[in-house]
């Protein structure tokens, strides 16, 4: 299972989080907008980052920008 190392392997790309305003879920606490984050992997829908507790999570693309 690979979703299991994706926190050891290299980052995809990096991206920048514009913003934290989410309809639904509360992400304020682990996304700092202005932050630049490590892609560990993506799919169409989104983004899965080391998060601001040192843990993969996977996030809408909408809150971030390709740096």
């Amino acid at each position: 299972m690979i979703h299991t190392r994706w926190a050891e392997l290299p980052p995809v790309k990096k991206v920048k989080c514009v913003h934290t305003n989410a309809k639904k879920y509360t992400v304020d606490r682990v996304l700092t907008p202005g932050k630049v984050y490590e892609v560990k992997n993506e799919t169409e829908e989104f983004y899965f980052i080391v998060d601001n507790l040192g843990k993969v999570g996977g996030y809408y693309k909408d809150y971030f920008k390709e740096a």
